[in-house]
Parts: structure tokens; C-alpha cells; sequence
């Protein structure tokens, strides 16, 4: 695995970081690719969610904390100069061996260190059962893009604040709750942060490719998308109906759906779940125009839901937008 740094080390946005696992996909010709990040306090939610449902703008914008959007699907999470980021880019074509394959190193990474890591669910890695990293990823062509966090300290007030009701009462029942479901890798070793980069990079990649600066304006380049509002904000769809529900194994998914007649005109697919095909071609275009019913949408949808949305099944999908 080769190890990409930049030609500065100098703090950037996290668009910038999104932008460059990008450019390192489309230019860098190496078949496994590796680099870490760190940023200041930003909050980072999935391709699929709406903004307002997941992110507490207010409490962002009074505290410093900036928003993005990324391209590949799963959760909202918060992100600080105490947390890592880890970005890995390969052209191995199976997106689930991909998946696999960096959540079993990471965890092999952190048992050579004597910590007892595992998975758990779709995308996370637990200590004591605790989630320590959580991860996404997303498909372009001939390429796989995976990014996860590692929890190693974080400001529990920012992090429960930025995505939930910023009443202070409230904050400490969020911070209480969240530090039963999560654990900071600091009280596991004996590593500072520095250290334990250094040794994440090491063990991982036997060489290192520095970009040039060229380089860099490149990436600034395809990070304008990531700035845009069109693109961090979206634009929200209409809709006559609304389902929810979550899928064990899977996730949340929020369907907005504008029925005319009887009949679906348009579907907005939102959500946590992590997508490993075409949504638009394989579900959204299948579904316009056709029939409320649950034969017609049988017909209409492909057998296997499983090859778009990691573990959906095709029964528990329809059962959603009948219910």
C-alpha cells in the first residue's frame, strides 16, 4: 500500500480531504492507496441524508463547527483535530470485498497494539462493545473509495450538540447516552495521537508518494462541488407521502414519494444505509409510474435490492412504501 502525503502540513477543510480522495482515485496509479486527516471541529453526514434532518445548524453555526457533505452514504458523524480520519483508495472492483477487507485490517492494526477490536452491524469497529470507528464508502468507476473515523479523544459537548437539541438538559442526557455506546481509543494504549499515526502509516504502507503543489490546486479544484450549497444543502424534493422505517442490518430510510392518482410519480430515497450500486437506475427510474400496488412494484424492481443498497431485501423495501 503506498502512503500519500501532501506537499504542506497544514490543516485543511474536510471538503479538501474528500476532494483529494477523489483526485488520488482519478490520478494516482497505484492499485492501493492510503492517507489521514485530521480537521477542525466539522460535522459530516451522508450523500443520502437531508441536512436538517440530521445536523442542529444553529448549535454549528454558534460553536464554529461547518458542515459537509460527502458522496458516500451511512450516518452523520462529527469530526475534530482529537479525532482521525482515514481515507483509503483501491482498484479492487468488489465494493463489499473492499469494505471487508479495510475493516478486518484496521482491526488487525489495533489487536497488534493489544486491543481486542471487532465488527459490528454494516460499518462498525467496537472496543468492549463500544463503537471506536465507523465507515462508509462509494463506487466511481474502476476505483472504490472507503473513509472511516478513529475515535481517538473528541469534545463529547460538540459532538452530542452539533446533531441533537442544543437544551443544555437535554446535551447531558446525549452525552451520558452516547458515552455508554462509545469509547476513546487514548484509554487503550500508550500512544499520543502523533504516535499512533505514525505507527497506523508504518504498518499499513511500505512506501510514500508526496504531491506537488500542482497537485494540490487540482484538488481545490474538484473540492469546489464539496463547498457548493447546492450540494451540501440539496434541494428538497416534493412529495405527497412520507414513510419511515428501519431495517435491521441495514438502516434508517426515509421515503418521500409525490403519488398521483395512485401512482408514483417521483421517489426520494434518504437515509443511513450504504449504497454498492446504482440507486437512481436500479430503484428511483424503476419506480416512476408506476402503481401503489405491490405486484406492480414487484415487477417493476430488481430481484436483487442487495447489489444497490448493502443488505436490503427486496420484500422488506417494498413493505416500506406499501406500509
Amino acid at each position: 500500500m503506498v502512503y500519500i502525503s501532501l506537499p504542506e502540513d497544514c490543516i485543511r477543510p474536510l471538503s479538501f480531504y474528500l476532494a483529494m480522495e477523489e483526485y488520488i482515485a482519478r490520478n494516482i496509479n497505484e492499485y492501493d492507496c492510503f492517507f489521514q486527516w485530521q480537521v477542525e471541529p466539522s460535522v459530516i453526514f451522508g450523500r443520502n441524508q437531508l441536512i436538517e434532518n440530521e445536523v442542529n445548524i444553529d448549535f454549528c453555526r454558534e460553536n464554529g463547527i461547518r458542515m459537509f457533505r460527502r458522496k458516500s452514504g451511512g450516518g452523520c458523524v462529527y469530526a475534530d483535530m482529537s479525532n482521525i480520519m482515514f481515507s483509503y483508495i483501491t482498484s479492487e472492483e468488489s465494493v463489499g470485498f473492499t469494505f471487508n477487507r479495510y475493516i478486518n485490517t484496521v482491526i488487525h492494526l489495533l489487536r497488534k497494539l493489544g486491543v481486542e477490536a471487532t465488527t459490528s452491524g454494516r460499518n462498525d469497529i467496537l472496543i468492549d462493545g463500544k463503537k471506536v470507528s465507523g465507515n462508509a464508502f462509494y463506487h466511481i468507476p474502476g476505483r472504490n473509495i472507503v473513509h472511516g473515523t478513529m475515535l481517538y479523544d473528541t469534545d463529547m459537548r460538540n459532538m452530542v450538540g452539533s446533531i441533537t437539541p442544543s437544551d443544555e438538559k437535554l446535551m447531558s442526557k446525549g452525552i451520558k447516552s452516547i458515552r455508554q455506546r462509545i469509547t476513546l481509543l487514548k484509554d487503550y494504549i500508550n500512544l499520543d495521537i502523533n504516535e499512533f499515526k505514525e505507527y497506523v502509516k508504518n504498518n499499513l504502507c511500505e512506501r510514500e508518494i508526496k504531491l506537488a503543489d500542482n497537485d494540490v490546486e487540482k484538488i481545490k479544484e474538484i473540492e469546489k462541488e464539496y463547498l457548493s450549497d447546492e450540494f451540501i444543502y440539496g434541494n428538497n424534493p416534493k412529495y405527497t407521502v412520507i414513510k419511515r422505517k428501519r431495517i435491521e442490518h441495514t438502516g434508517d430510510f426515509e421515503l418521500r414519494m409525490d403519488i398521483k392518482n395512485g401512482i408514483i410519480k417521483d421517489i426520494e430515497i434518504l437515509g443511513d444505509f450504504l449504497v454498492t450500486g446504482d440507486i437512481n437506475k436500479n430503484i428511483k427510474d424503476r419506480l416512476r409510474n408506476v402503481k401503489l400496488e405491490r405486484d406492480c412494484i414487484e415487477k417493476a424492481l430488481p430481484e436483487k435490492l442487495d447489489d444497490v443498497i448493502m443488505n436490503l431485501q427486496k420484500n422488506d423495501f417494498i413493505n416500506i412504501i406499501i406500509s
